[in-house]
Formats: C-alpha cells, structure tokens, sequence
C-alpha cells in the first residue's frame, strides 16, 4: 500500500446549489427570530450612542465616586463568599454522583438514572432556581444565593466527574483488583488518584464561574456585588455603579488569574513523569508495580 493511498481523502467542497440553500435557510431563521421577538431596527442604530453615554457618565463624567470603594468592596466580598459556598456544596455533593453516573464504575441503569437527573439540574439556569426555589425558601439573603449555585454546579461538575472517570487507565484499577481490594477500595486507591486532579481543576474552574454567577443573583436580591449595582442604576447613581463596576473587573480578573495558575500547577502535576535523571538519582531501578500505579 503507497503513502498516496494511506492518505486521507481530501474532504470534497459542497456545492454551490447547496451551499446556497443553506445561506438562505440560516437567513430565514434569522429573519424569524427577528420578526418574533420584535426587534426595532430604530432602537439597535441608538444603542452605540446610548452604551457611550452611559459609559460617559460612570467612568469620565463625573466618573466613579470613590467614597463609593468601602460599600462596592464589601459586596464583592459577599460576592465571592456565595460563590464559594455554592462551589463547595457542588462539589461534595458531585464527586458521589459522578462515580454513579460513571458507566464503567456503576451499572448501567444507575448511571442512566444519575445522568438524566444531572441533566435534570442543569436544565435550571441559577437565577431561576433562585427566584422559584431558594428565595421563597430562604428570603432575599445570600444564602438563596449560594443554594442555588450550589445546586447548578451539582449538575455540571457531576457529569465532569463522570466523563473523567470513565477515562481512566484500567490498569490501576485491575491491580487493586487482584491484590483483593473490595469495591470502596477499588475506587479509593485505583481511582480517585487518577481523577482527583482533574476534578479539582473542574472545582476550581467553576469557582470563577460561580463568581459571575453570584454577581447576576445579587440583582435580582440573593445579595453580594450584584444588589449594590442594581441599585445603583434603578437610582440613576452611575458615578457609584461606575465603582462597582471597577471593583467586579478587578476582582473578577484577579480571581481568574490565581485560580488559572493553581488549575495550570495541578493539571502539570498529574501528568508529570519521572525523567531518567530522576530514576538515576533514586540509585534502583524503577519498580514493576511504581509504573504500573
């Protein structure tokens, strides 16, 4: 067999009759969603100078008020306080039902069963759990917030879970198999070394995502940064939002880059291997059984 054959074909051009057809259906479901959701063409061409007037007005003239920092800096604390709580709860709450949900780890109608509720849970945005759920539950305070951030990243980090679980290398699994491991030790020594550092990297990952959330939650009362800048703006403040403003970038910024490098560490550390000088250094061979786990 020559190189030429062995060679993947070249994937053939469309033609331009089809080609076509789909440009005009896109455009046709554009020019549908446009006529249903009453789009005023008038009101996007004043939009560029509406967006520049109020940026004018929170960030040149008169710009932030400062006196402002203390208030806009609790919030985000209060921010991030939610965000890590509803982070926490996500993640105990996962880690369980994401070995579950493993279709190599549990059975199949379990994992089934697991999979469908998680996406079950995903299906409710965060705000909308707040609003229907938590409030009505827990009143207009950020522990409405944090419940239902908690409950969202139930769902996205448990089917994170399960997908890396169900990419594991079998072999550690086998060997704690055959020196006699029951189920629980099985998971504990041959898998859970192997996903822990991914799921942490998830862990973390959904943090920063928690922190954004938290921030559209406090405007609909769930507390945090997010009911300081609603308010702001319903009062026409835009000297105080403009703070607010600055306080969620800077903070959101800082955030995403600490939690960037920790997930970077971790993920570089699981998939480090031992170079030759290492081995050398140790003065014996590497073991049969070290490889292997």
């Amino acid at each position: 067999m020559t190189a030429a054959t062995m060679a993947p074909a070249r994937p053939q051009r469309p033609s331009r009759t089809k080609r076509n057809l789909a440009l005009l259906g896109v455009g046709l479901i554009v020019a549908a969603a446009v006529a249903t959701v009453d789009v005023d063409p008038a009101e996007i061409l004043e939009l560029p100078a509406g967006v520049a007037l109020l940026f004018r007005e929170m960030f040149l003239d008169p710009g932030p008020d400062w006196s402002y920092l203390p208030t806009a800096m609790e919030g985000m604390v209060e921010s991030i306080q939610i965000a890590w709580v509803g982070t926490v709860i996500g993640a105990v709450l996962s880690l369980p039902l994401g070995f579950f949900g493993a279709k190599n780890v549990s059975s199949p109608f379990v994992s089934n069963l697991v999979r469908q509720f998680l996406n079950v849970i995903r299906a409710f945005p965060e705000i909308i759990l707040a609003i229907t759920i938590m409030i009505p539950i827990a009143g207009l305070t950020p522990v409405a917030g944090a419940l239902a951030l908690g409950i969202h990243s139930v769902g996205t980090l448990g089917k994170l879970t399960a997908e890396v679980v169900e990419g594991i290398d079998a072999g550690p699994v086998e060997a704690a198999r055959a020196a006699g491991g029951r189920p629980l030790q099985i998971q504990r020594w041959g898998i859970l070394p192997q996903v822990l550092p991914e799921i942490v990297a998830f862990w973390l990952y959904r943090f920063e995502i928690n922190i954004r959330a938290s921030a559209i939650l406090g405007a609909v009362g769930a507390g945090g940064i997010g009911f300081s800048l609603q308010q702001t703006i319903v009062f026409h403040r835009y000297e105080l939002a403009g703070t607010a403003i600055i306080v969620v970038v800077v903070a959101t910024i800082a955030i995403d880059t600490v939690s960037g490098w920790v997930r970077r560490r971790i993920i570089e550390g699981a998939n480090a291997r031992t170079s030759p000088g290492d081995i050398e250094a140790l003065g014996s061979p590497l073991r049969e059984d070290t490889a292997i786990g």
